[in-house]
């Protein structure tokens, strides 16, 4: 990687705005011909420049053979602003990404280690594969009823365990802004010379500021997966994975990706990533200061409304628990309203149209990012002393029945890929404890799966599951998201299972 890029370069950008100058007049797919076939409805919602950036990656934004080396040119420019050594964009989210990374690091058949608190994407990533995962427990705060990251003791534990084991995936920062100790859990891979992946999806903005937690390059991870359009300035399914070191064929990781990936990519997505890029390489530090600045007067601001808490450094650091914290998700503990984060977010968006961006059945979410200021952070300040003022509507909210930690790891009995694509049935949901299941049922966001195909359903799991639906949880990929069946392995193919992880 040359060591003098110009950073304030970007290629995408400057290859759109060419094309507009030029005028280029294509008889080609996207069929809305740069708006002018649009609906006139959908036009006035949307805008024309939506249309008139909507263009072919090669034969449009780059000529048919890409010998300009448009996107090329973009992904070296990433790179060299996060020190990796190779980026690839996506423009599927980090779902289709870490599905690729996982690809390039086991198949078929082989283990890999997995924190159990990954996303579903990484659950659809082993259904696809045949991987047979290892999970490797979270490590659980019974207090506040929280999962933290797995620490590289556990890795290694497992690794001892499972020694043709292809490799490891751990999830750091989570959507609660909690971190791994990523230099540790590499160490213990690199001295087995397997790789790490790290799903850090929520952490696009790490690599901008010293006071944020370290990323996951900079920490010794093979691949890592990231969210531009989470913590940064990309459209929604702007993606990039980046790799370092010598345990991966960069060849291997781009076959991956392209098996998954479309091959008709948005090229306003890559515009986002490619702007985005340069708007951090050269400004990142003063946004994300500013940035870091404003979340440290909003959680001092929320500390002293009546009912509310911020989850701290305190709350969430410490042995047992995760190595570092992230303070742009801000995370509120609403428990002193005697009420549950699903009834306060919903009072947010109905009465001050404000969205959180998670809730569960004690927090809420509500991040701050470079794109916030002082009249952002205001507005949610007076929802959230207004929605405090209203307990006593509040406590009328369901109660969700959270099971101790121990009750919530289901054992994993077979497959994921063998359970969900062998034969099922929907079973009533107080027939299907003790039964194997044959879906994900996720409370999303944060999109981690409280149950896998392939597990042994409990009655603790699926009494949380039920009670948090009744309090406002959204499980958006059970076949029935109310829950009044559960889709479960057939019961004569239960007689003969094949144990799928640790």
């Amino acid at each position: 990687m040359p060591h003098d890029i110009d950073q304030s370069q970007a290629p995408v950008l400057e290859a759109l705005a060419e094309h507009r100058r030029l005028h280029r007049l294509g008889f080609t797919p996207p069929g809305h011909k740069q708006a002018r076939g649009a609906d006139p409805a959908v036009r006035a919602v949307l805008g024309d420049s939506v249309f008139q950036g909507d263009v072919l990656a090669s034969g449009g934004l780059d000529d048919r053979r890409t010998r300009g080396r448009v996107l090329e040119r973009a992904e070296e420019l990433m790179a060299d602003a996060v020190h990796a050594e190779h980026t690839f964009f996506s423009t599927c989210g980090s779902s289709l990404s870490v599905k690729a990374a996982m690809l390039a690091v086991a198949g078929p058949h082989e283990e890999l280690l997995i924190g159990r608190d990954a996303h579903k994407s990484v659950v659809s990533g082993l259904i696809l594969s045949g991987i047979r995962p290892v999970w490797v427990e979270p490590r659980w705060d019974a207090e506040r009823h929280l999962a933290h990251p797995p620490g590289a003791e556990d890795f290694e534990r497992a690794f001892r365990a499972h020694p043709d084991a292809k490799g490891a995936l751990v999830t750091s920062p989570t959507p609660y802004g909690s971190c791994a100790d990523l230099r540790g859990i590499a160490e213990v891979c690199h001295r087995r010379s397997r790789p790490l992946i790290v799903d850090e999806a929520w952490g696009a903005h790490l690599p901008f500021h010293s006071r944020l937690p370290s990323w996951a390059m900079d920490a010794g991870a093979d691949i890592c997966v990231t969210s531009i359009h989470k913590m940064g300035s990309g459209l929604e399914q702007g993606s990039v994975f980046h790799l370092r070191g010598e345990l991966i064929d960069p060849a291997v990781l781009s076959s991956r990706a392209d098996l998954l990936g479309t091959t008709s990519p948005s090229v306003p997505i890559y515009a986002g990533l490619d702007g985005w890029r340069r708007q951090m390489a050269l400004h990142g530090a003063e946004l994300m200061g500013h940035a870091l600045d404003l979340a440290g007067d909003v959680r001092t601001a929320i500390e002293k409304i009546e009912g509310l808490h911020v989850n701290d450094r305190e709350d969430f650091c410490g042995p047992g628990l995760a190595d570092d914290f992230d303070p742009l998700p801000v995370v509120i503990d609403v428990t002193g309203l005697g009420t549950t984060g699903y009834a306060v977010a919903d009072r947010l968006r109905a009465h001050h149209s404000i969205d959180a961006h998670l809730a569960d059945h004690r927090r809420i979410s509500t991040q701050v990012t470079h794109g916030d200021d002082r009249d952002t952070a205001d507005a949610l300040l007076e929802a959230l002393e207004a929605v405090a003022r209203s307990g006593a509507e509040l406590r009328s909210a369901p109660r969700v029945d959270v099971p101790a930690p121990a009750e919530l790891r289901l054992e994993q009995v077979r497959l994921p890929r063998d359970a969900y694509f062998g034969p099922f049935e929907d079973v009533p949901l107080g027939r299907a404890a003790g039964r194997v299941a044959a879906e994900m049922l996720t409370p999303y966001p944060p999109g981690i799966p409280a149950v896998l195909p392939g597990e042994r359903l409990d009655a603790p799991v699926l009494r949380y599951l039920r009670t948090g639906i009744e309090a406002g949880m959204h499980v958006p990929d059970a076949a029935d998201p109310d829950l009044g069946t559960v889709r479960v392995t057939r019961m004569k193919d239960e007689n003969s299972l094949v144990s799928g992880g640790s």
